[in-house]
C-alpha cells in the first residue's frame, strides 16, 4: 500500500512539475484568446544576418484586438519630428519622409490558426497602401503575457520580428 501511495504521490509530482513548466507558453486558439490590448516592446529587422530597430530603439505602439477578432495596430518611431508648420498638410519633404518611415497603422480582422502557431491579418487599410486588402500571414508564440510573430517577408526587406506585451 505504501508503495502505490509512493507511485501515486510521485506520478502526481511529475504531472504537477509538467503543468507547472509548461504554463509560461500558451497557445491561442483563437483571435478572443488575443482580445485586449498590447503595448509595443520592439521591432526588429534582420537582413543580412544585421539586426536593426525598425523603429528605433524605444518604439511606440498598440495592437488592440476585440472579441470578435477586429484589430488595429499603430507602431511609431519615438521621437518624429514635429512639422515645423504645425499643419500636417504642409509639412516638408523631409518631415513626411521621416514621419512616414518612421511610423505605420493598420486595421481588419485577426484570425488564428492553432495548429500551425499562425495568425493572419486580413488588412482592410493601412499607412502602407500596398498593404490594403492583403492577408498577412505571422508565425506567433505567447509567453506568459508576450506576443511575439514574425514576418518573413518584410516590406522593407529581411524579417522582421515583433514583441507585445499584454496591457495591465
Amino acid at each position: 500500500m505504501k508503495r502505490v501511495r509512493t507511485l501515486t504521490l510521485g506520478a502526481l509530482g511529475v504531472l504537477v512539475l509538467g503543468a507547472v513548466l509548461s504554463a509560461n507558453k500558451v497557445c491561442a486558439q483563437t483571435a478572443k484568446d488575443l482580445a485586449g490590448t498590447w503595448t509595443l516592446v520592439s521591432v526588429v529587422t534582420e537582413q543580412g544576418g544585421t539586426k536593426t530597430d525598425t523603429y528605433g530603439p524605444n518604439p511606440k505602439g498598440r495592437l488592440i484586438v476585440d472579441a470578435n477578432g477586429r484589430f488595429v495596430i499603430a507602431i511609431a518611431r519615438a521621437g518624429l519630428p514635429k512639422v515645423a508648420s504645425n499643419n500636417r498638410t504642409t509639412a516638408t519633404p523631409e518631415e513626411n519622409k521621416a514621419i512616414v518611415g518612421g511610423s505605420l497603422a493598420y486595421f481588419g480582422a485577426l484570425s488564428v490558426n492553432a495548429a500551425d502557431k499562425t495568425l493572419t491579418f486580413t488588412i482592410e487599410t493601412a499607412t502602407f497602401p500596398n498593404w490594403d486588402g492583403t492577408e498577412q500571414k505571422r508565425v506567433f508564440a505567447i509567453t506568459g503575457d508576450e506576443l511575439k510573430y514574425t514576418n518573413t517577408a518584410g516590406s522593407g526587406g529581411g524579417t522582421v520580428t515583433v514583441v507585445w506585451k499584454r496591457a495591465k
